[in-house]
């Protein structure tokens, strides 16, 4: 069955399926179509992360280099931002806890495959609009906010992609096709189910649902309740039409995607947190930079508010800038009386791990940066940095669903504004401070007040003992075993 003419049912008018022929074509005319290309695999240990969880890295070779068995997973999934990747981290976390090996499986790296060409120019434009969002009060809201709430939420969004997705399935015919397999972005997942796979996941973001998330032929896993809930109706994707609603095996709530490591430690992080704020010690506050740097006036601010309390030594600030070298030489000119208080940590993995660990257990002060260049790095990172960490400075992405107390910044997309719903319901995190002066105000409200992160440390362990943070252990069982465990 062709997937653009009718999703879950629901019939695709013919313009709607038309226009997505057509970009299809126009992505052949312009990055060929390699659908009858052998292309062949080999799997590297992945930087960063292959020693700690175990993954290994599928990248193309000449000839077939990787043999997979009963206790092999695949993780499909695509750079666009660091969430996606994020995710994958916790779904490879959560295998290699229970036993399975992870294998990366990023169609944006495959550069000379369709599949890579295709994405990367689409990444390109997403950045770019993250970026001008940020910068453009009048783009933001005539047309990046309304295409991430309600362009992407339409069935005829998903049309599109998947004729386009139709183009991303050669480097997928080494895989063993009943190999379980968990996607991490709907790309790969509608790929996957193109090339025939038959135990696809499709593990969703976000707490908005968009039909850009669907991946028909594969269990859909979501975050929330409320996530559930909009996806079995699937509510507003069709506009004014009512539509038929996807089936209760073909999503499955399961929690929020967090890391092994993460859970694991949940009560040790939350005690050494209380610790530290009914014994005056200094406040760990961590902001990771996403978007491309696309909130750059909101870091600045943060940075300036603090540095009285982190000269009085009653705050510390680690700011982990991901791969974006630039922005973090930004922030430096933008405030150039962070200097005398600065250690930068670049390009040395190893090193970010030594400090976290000493963190973990002693005294730190001042003010850290960290950039790594590698990918897996820079996404990492901030995983080691949220366990010897008080509070998280985050816009209201994927790090909205993470065990550790949050204060939310402004969002990039109107469909981020629901990660911080979500926060602010299980008690985690603040609500959406959505200008620089509210966000200086919540600072000062945490910083003076210990027993605000007191009160979400006592949620995110009431959250743990509900099953909140299990969804990634989830994922993988449906992967594997079917719907054994999971919550509907």
């Amino acid at each position: 069955m062709d997937k653009a003419r009718k999703i879950f049912g629901n019939d695709i008018p013919g313009r709607v399926y038309r226009k997505a022929v057509r970009t299809k074509e126009k992505f052949i005319r312009k990055y060929g179509d390699d659908s009858e290309e052998v292309y062949h695999l080999s799997a590297v240990p992945a930087p960063a992360i292959g020693k700690t969880l175990g993954v290994k890295n599928i990248v193309i070779t000449e000839k077939n280099g990787v043999s997979f068995d009963d206790k092999s997973l695949i993780i499909g999934n695509i750079r666009m931002g660091f969430g996606h990747y994020r995710i994958s981290m916790a779904i490879a976390s959560a295998a290699r806890a229970m036993g399975y090996d992870p294998y990366w499986f990023d169609l944006h790296s495959f550069s000379q495959a369709t599949c890579g060409k295709i994405i990367s120019s689409q990444n390109d434009l997403y950045s770019m609009g993250s970026r001008l969002s940020q910068k453009s009060w009048l783009f933001n809201r005539l047309v990046w906010e309304p295409l991430n709430s309600e362009g992407f939420r339409r069935l005829s969004y998903n049309a599109g992609d998947q004729k386009t997705s139709e183009l991303m399935t050669a480097v997928y015919r080494d895989l063993p096709r009943d190999i379980p397999f968990v996607a991490t972005h709907v790309w790969p997942a509608q790929a996957a189910v193109h090339a025939g796979l038959t135990r696809v996941v499709n593990a969703v973001p976000d707490n908005w649902p968009m039909a850009l998330h669907l991946s028909e032929g594969a269990v859909h896993t979501v975050q929330t309740p409320s996530a559930y809930i909009g996806y079995r109706a699937l509510r507003g994707m069709g506009g004014k039409r009512q539509l038929r609603p996807m089936s209760g095996e073909d999503v499955v709530y399961t929690g929020h995607y967090v890391d092994h490591e993460l859970v694991e430690n949940i009560e040790r992080d939350c005690a050494a947190r209380n610790e530290r704020a009914l014994t005056g010690k200094p406040r760990r506050w961590l902001m990771s930079v996403g978007g491309a740097g696309a909130q750059k006036e909101i870091f600045v601010t943060v940075i300036r508010k603090l540095l009285p309390e982190i000269k009085k030594g009653r705050a510390v600030l680690l700011i982990n800038v991901g791969d974006h070298a630039r922005v973090w030489h930004e922030l430096v000119r933008e405030v150039p009386q962070m200097k005398a208080f600065l250690s930068e940590h670049f390009d040395d993995f190893s090193e970010t791990e030594r400090f976290c660990r000493e963190a973990e257990n002693g005294e730190i002060n001042g003010i850290h940066a960290f950039c790594h260049s590698d990918i897996f790095a820079a996404v990492y990172s901030t995983n080691l940095l949220m366990r010897v960490s008080d509070v998280l400075i985050t816009k209201p992405s994927e790090l909205s669903f993470y065990p550790v107390p949050k204060l939310m910044i402004k969002r990039v997309g109107g469909h981020e504004a629901w990660g911080a719903v979500r926060s602010a319901e299980v008690g985690d995190g603040t609500y959406e401070c959505t200008t620089p002066a509210e966000t200086a105000a919540m600072l000062d409200l945490i910083q003076n007040n210990g027993d605000i992160i007191a009160k979400m440390c006592s949620n995110i362990l009431t959250a743990k003992q509900a099953g909140v943070y299990d969804g990634a252990y989830r994922a993988v069982e449906l992967a594997v075993k079917g719907k054994a465990g999971a919550q509907t």
